[in-house]
């Protein structure tokens, strides 16, 4: 398999974690979205939206993180990343919809880079944007943590609804979003990131990453 991606999107960040925690091995080819390189017809070829993460498959290419990480599911089912009852399953599937819905749209680069062209926001508009968004899917996620979750987002252990909120807490920190009143969130952030093969998914950890 091969992963397209980039080292500090988000939705990328939701399929290497789902990667990590199965033990699959994928080769990574990296597009900076500084330069516009996904908007490369070559990428455009596999992706038409050219946006990241697409993974190449045996069958095909996947796009969107929330349908890679089921397909992976599905294809490994050792470890699996879903409950086996379903009213389980749509309550996390429910909690990545939060993130990956709700929050994530409203801070990613397309969304930033519109703001600041076509309306003219001001840094400081940016960040008080960003911090409103996740800050209010946050206080959301956290009640349903408390309803659902244990030492991860649902339950004892590790899976979709973690692969999804990891990333998210990452670029809370990245923007300088106060993580301070969710305490169950920030606890299950330092659990999943203290995970050996987690925290090799890490952006920092990938080949592409800005290196000092």
């Amino acid at each position: 398999m091969i992963l397209h991606g980039y080292w500090r999107s988000s939705a990328a960040y939701r399929v290497r974690i789902a990667l990590a925690l199965k033990g699959l091995d994928c080769r990574q080819t990296p597009h900076d979205l500084r330069t516009g390189a996904h908007h490369a017809p070559s990428f455009r070829a596999l992706n038409p939206q050219a946006l990241v993460p697409a993974l190449e498959t045996p069958d095909g290419v996947l796009t969107q993180s929330g349908a890679i990480i089921e397909w992976l599911d599905e294809q490994y089912p050792d470890l699996p990343l879903l409950p086996a009852n379903a009213f389980d399953r749509a309550v996390v599937r429910g909690m990545a919809a939060l993130v990956g819905c709700d929050i994530h749209p409203l801070n990613n680069l397309r969304v930033l880079d519109r703001l600041r062209g076509d309306f003219a926001a001001s840094p400081d508009q940016i960040t008080t944007w960003i911090g409103h968004w996740i800050s209010e899917g946050f206080a959301a996620l956290e009640e349903q943590i408390a309803r659902h979750g244990g030492d991860f987002t649902f339950g004892d252990t590790p899976g979709l609804a973690d692969c999804f909120l990891l990333p998210q807490l990452y670029g809370a920190h990245r923007f300088g979003v106060d993580v301070q009143p969710f305490p169950l969130i920030r606890a299950i952030g330092i659990r999943l990131s203290s995970l050996a093969s987690v925290a090799q998914a890490h952006p920092d950890q990938q080949p592409d990453a800005d290196r000092p």
